[in-house]
């Protein structure tokens, strides 16, 4: 299964969340929420995982931890705040670069229309178009 295709499901599961429970709740409900959905579709879907962070060759555990990592492809960070601020976006980023994927989606489930919240990222995107 490609990334696009992992995606795409982690979309309509967190859709389908949001529209029946809507936003307010917190970020730890809606990772349960979506790592219980993606599970009954039959997705190997990790929670919390821990990121080490090597510098000068050594392996340090600095506390990076993903939210879902789903089909060991696709990195969830989930968020249920008001809005969203740069150092989302760059901590997401760098989660894909330590874990070398090429795909993570950020989600905020604190929108009136989840589709608002919902922002796709990538990384080596020249590698990805020409594979």
């Amino acid at each position: 299964m490609t990334e696009n295709e992992i995606s795409n499901k982690i979309l309509g599961v967190a859709i389908d969340i949001h529209k029946k429970f809507g936003s307010g709740l917190l970020e730890s409900v809606y990772e349960n929420f979506l790592a219980f959905d993606l599970r009954e579709l039959g997705l190997n879907v990790k929670t919390q995982v821990p990121i080490p962070l090597v510098y000068k060759e050594v392996k340090l555990d600095a506390g990076f931890r993903l939210d879902l990592l789903v089909e060991n492809k696709v990195i969830v960070e989930i968020k249920s705040i008001e809005i969203l601020a740069p150092v989302h976006f760059a901590q997401t980023l760098t989660y894909l670069r330590l874990s070398n994927l090429k795909l993570a989606l950020l989600i905020n489930f604190n929108n009136v229309k989840l589709k608002d919240g919902i922002h796709r990222m990538v990384n080596k995107l020249e590698e990805t178009l020409r594979s």
